[in-house]
């Protein structure tokens, strides 16, 4: 009936809730077909009307559905940035976006973009593999046969490459 054996089950009775232990439960369940037709909630096994019932299946199944939105939108509940007593934590600083910042950044990102077909195809597989693919340098040293250092190398003569290009 139930993946686990509650302590207690509660059981309607006269306007009010009866308890049992879970193994005279399955005693009287037995014995009277009437306990096989009763609905509960899997909290503690305690016997609910329809209307019950299916409001907490509905609950259950809203939260588990927004659950499933929160994480597929990488949604942070603000439940992560307190303790276990509630009180905030204090690594959330408040600062102001530098408008001027982000214009520069983006502008820079246009001049990247715009010099990298101007590099050797070499230099754009290793580019792609460092920044855009997110691979170590000892990741693309293994797969081009070379060793980490030579990579290093390489990719400081690209971004120095780079800079005079973008700078221009």
């Amino acid at each position: 009936m139930v993946k686990y054996a509650p302590r207690k089950v509660y059981i309607r009775e006269s306007g009010g809730y009866v308890e049992l232990s879970y193994t005279e439960f399955c005693r009287c369940r037995e014995s009277d077909q009437t306990y096989m037709d009763k609905l509960f909630i899997p909290i503690c096994l305690l016997e609910v009307v329809r209307e019950q019932y299916t409001d907490f299946y509905r609950d259950k199944e809203r939260w588990r559905y927004l659950q499933k939105l929160d994480t597929k939108n990488r949604l942070l509940s603000l439940d992560g940035f307190t303790d276990s007593e509630g009180n905030p934590l204090d690594f959330i600083t408040d600062e102001a976006v530098d408008i001027a910042e982000t214009v520069v950044n983006a502008v820079m990102v246009d001049r990247l973009k715009a010099a990298l077909p101007l590099l050797s195809d070499s230099e754009q597989e290793l580019i792609q593999a460092i920044f855009f693919d997110g691979l170590s340098e000892r990741e693309v040293g293994a797969r081009l046969g070379i060793t980490q250092s030579v990579v290093n190398k390489r990719k400081a003569r690209i971004l120095i490459k780079l800079r005079k290009i973008i700078e221009n």
